[in-house]
């Protein structure tokens, strides 16, 4: 991480994206703090999308905040995270930004075949193939005034977290550059 880096990144997109993995590779890359925001779900949560239901916002309320809360816990510390988490509309990344600080996303970015086949082929995981379409209606992309990025998928894990490496580098030292100017 670079001094300019922000502290905390958060890996963004729907199901079947890479987050979990890409994250654990840029946090491996950057030195930083792997935390899955899936792990921070309550067990109802879990339950709920197991049974093939989507969350509501009132059911990711609390889970976002312990998930900005952690963030900004370990970012307060000194540490550098980054955080597979779905953050698909603004207002959850507000919560983020809220709870956790300075945050900048990268939003894992493919098509809905290729989200589709990637849900297919993984085991034993809660989130079921048929709530994708509910994400993908969910998504907002990034807005111009948030910090972040996007990424497409459609390659490798090895090449997506060296692409998200080198952006939010970027991204952090344009944020230091206009800080510097004003």
């Amino acid at each position: 991480m670079t001094e300019e880096q922000t502290s905390a990144l958060v890996v963004m997109g729907v199901s079947g994206s890479g987050k979990s993995t890409v994250a654990a590779a840029v946090a491996a890359r950057a030195g930083a703090l792997f935390l899955d925001a899936d792990d921070f779900h309550p067990a109802s949560n879990v339950a709920k999308m197991a049974a093939g239901a989507p969350l509501t916002d009132e059911d990711r309320r609390p889970w976002l905040a312990a998930v900005g809360d952690e963030i900004g816990r370990r970012t307060a510390s000194g540490q550098t995270v980054v955080v597979a988490c779905s953050a698909l509309k603004r207002a959850y990344r507000d919560v983020l930004r809220e709870r956790g600080g300075d945050v900048c996303f990268a939003l894992l970015d493919g098509s809905p075949e290729l989200l589709a086949e990637r849900i297919g082929a993984r085991a034993a995981h809660f989130m079921p193939a048929t709530l994708l379409g509910s994400q993908l209606v969910a998504l907002e992309r990034l807005q111009p005034d948030e910090a972040g990025f996007a990424v497409d998928v459609a390659q490798t894990p090895d090449q997506i977290a060296d692409t998200v490496v080198a952006c939010w580098r970027d991204v952090a030292e344009l944020a230091a550059r206009r800080s510097r100017e004003t």
